[in-house]
This record gives structure tokens, sequence and C-alpha cells, in this order.
């Protein structure tokens, strides 16, 4: 029996391009609202996937985003946003890409046929069982990515996976699957639109809620960013401003000075302890 893709299923709407500009943003804003509710449903799936990573992570396991096309450069995505907004090494979040970074830019599509090599490019990082591999494909069919959490799976390794079609293949190979049915595409079979938005926000909130459990986020400041341009300096220096009461240039020079918002104000309340 064929496997019912939903992602691939013709779209509500006919005669597209004898539709106006307005009617055409509005259609696709109308297809955008069912994203945020189809996760909501979801929640718990993802809420089970934090808890079962977040010990691995304490124990220095790392996660790894492993997609084809749109799936994969959003994996890529997330995990090249967690050193800047959380100060952690490029080495946590890892996203794996078919066909490699030239994927990113340029298609690759005859990659993602490889079942065996998505496997060999997480044995290459050492890939071990306090790691967590998540799959990202709105199909829910990629070979790159089924071949590598079946083999991750086989080895004690945690598997996840982000799909678009329910009961799909790769959800065979997760321990936890996340399914987000969100319904045929404003463009028949055109993934990247509500499928690959669906996607980003789930890893939004993995990313997030991950970091915020390992203790990289106080109150509701990235107090771990990287300094790496002036808005992000001046970010960091209201917060110390705000925090700490003390006026802006004493709070630029002590944030300089620690290279980060948390490391200024421990040794800033260290110092006025002693």
């Amino acid at each position: 029996m064929a496997f019912n893709k939903i992602t691939e299923s013709p779209s509500l709407y006919n005669d597209l391009e004898k539709k106006s500009v307005l009617e055409i943003l509005q259609d696709i804003n109308t297809e955008d609202m069912k994203v945020p509710l189809a996760i909501h449903e979801v929640i718990p799936q993802i809420e089970k996937l934090i808890l079962a990573l977040v010990p691995r992570m304490k124990q220095g396991g790392r996660i790894f985003y492993m997609g084809a096309g749109t799936s994969g450069r959003l994996g890529v995505l997330d995990a090249s946003e967690v050193p800047p907004t959380f100060g952690m090494p490029p080495t946590w979040i890892i996203g794996l890409i078919a066909g490699g970074d030239r994927a990113l830019r340029s298609s690759a599509e005859k990659a993602e046929d490889d079942t065996e090599r998505g496997w060999q490019e997480l044995q290459a990082l050492k890939v071990g069982t306090n790691d967590t591999v998540i799959g990202i494909a709105a199909s829910g069919t990629t070979p790159y990515v089924i071949g590598a959490m079946r083999e991750a799976r086989r080895n004690g390794i945690l598997t996840a996976c982000i799909t678009n079609n329910p009961g799909a293949p790769i959800s065979l190979e997760a321990d936890i699957p996340i399914e987000i049915p969100v319904g045929p595409e404003y463009l028949t079979g055109s993934t990247r639109m509500k499928s690959g938005t669906s996607q980003k926000l789930v890893l939004n909130m993995i990313s997030t809620a991950v970091m915020i459990q390992l203790g990289r986020v106080k109150g509701n400041k990235m107090v771990n960013m990287q300094l790496t341009n002036n808005k992000l300096i001046d970010r960091g220096t209201r917060m110390l401003v705000e925090e700490l009461g003390i006026d802006y240039n004493h709070a630029k020079d002590l944030l300089l000075l620690h290279g980060s918002v948390k490391t200024a104000i421990e040794a800033f309340r260290q110092k006025s302890v002693s």
C-alpha cells in the first residue's frame, strides 16, 4: 500500500495565475494561520523530546539536525544561531544537510537519496549515546535522513523527527516523532511554505527551551550572547544598567571587560560583597 503524503496533496486553491496579488497574499496568509494551530497539537511530543535530550546534553551530549533541501537548511540555520544567541560552542547543536554546505545555496537534490551518507557523516563526528539525532523531512521519506536515523537508533542513540506527514517512514525510525499535518500547500507540493514554516517554529521551540533548561538565559534575557557587533554590545550594556542600577558607561566598560552579561553581573556582585 502506497504511503499517502498530505504534503503532495493538491492545493485547496485553483487558477492561481488568474488571481490578483491581493488575493494571492490573503490566501497564503489564510493557510499560514493553520501552522501554529497544528503545532499546538504536538506540544506534548516536543516537551517529551526536550525532557529526554536535556539530561543527555548535561552529560556532554549534542543535538544533530539532519535534513535535505529546505528542511536541511532550516536545521543548519537554527544550529548556527545558537552560538551567538546563547554563547554556546558551535559543536553543541550541529546541522547536517544532504550534499554538504554547498547545498545551502544550490540545489543538491540527488544527495538526499543516499541512504548511507548521513550515518557516515555522524560517525565522522563521533556520534555517541549521549547525543540526539533529529531528522527533519516534510515528506518523511528522505533516504539520507532515514538511513542515518535507523543506524543511530540501532546504536542506542536517541532519535526524533519533525515531519508533516503522519505515519511517515521517518516516524518509524524515531523514538519521539513530531508529526505536524499542516495540510496541502498553497502551491501544490511546495513544502518550503507551510511545512517549512512549521519546522522553523518547532526548531525555535526546541533550541530555545533547551538553552533555557541549560541555564543560558536569566529572566528573559540572553545573558550569554556573543558580543559580536555594536548592537549586541549596546543590548548587553542596557541589560547591566537595568540589572545592576549603574550608569551606561560603567556598564559598557564592565561588559567589555568580562565578555558577557552573565559574567559581568557575577563579577560586579562578587566585588560588591567583598
